[in-house]
């Protein structure tokens, strides 16, 4: 009976450290990079709660089914300093300097496009 509590403790006090280093380590990596390996094409768009810019692109995606053409992912950066950090490395590969980063910005796998002219004609051109 003390080796079946022994080896019940033992498989509960792993399950503890398994379930506890995955929540570390999804908060240390962030949820957003789970998600960007979810998306085939590695599209991200970054936007800002209250960004007026970024709801000229969202309406634009809405009224234009968007989502149902182009599969990417959207990430929060106001509100979200994980995505925020991740936003920041994506515009470092572009030799953006960091006074220059703004919302909406858009990394398609290779390059980065700011604004919402930038994004939208993005879109356009994916949905030919």
């Amino acid at each position: 009976m003390k080796t079946i509590n022994k080896n019940l403790i033992l498989i509960i006090v792993a399950f503890v450290l398994v379930i506890g280093g995955g929540l570390l380590l999804n908060q240390k990596l962030g949820f957003a990079k789970f998600l960007f390996s979810a998306s085939p094409e590695g599209i991200i768009l970054f936007y800002g709660e209250g960004c007026p810019h970024c709801k000229i692109v969202d309406d634009y995606i809405k009224a234009n089914n968007i989502k149902d053409k182009v599969k990417f992912i959207e990430l929060e950066v106001f509100n979200n300093k994980n995505n925020a950090n991740i936003l920041l490395a994506k515009a470092k590969t572009c030799n953006i300097d960091q006074s220059q980063i703004g919302v909406p910005f858009l990394w398609d796998g290779s390059k980065c496009l700011l604004g919402d002219q930038d994004v939208i004609n993005f879109f356009k051109e994916k949905t030919k």
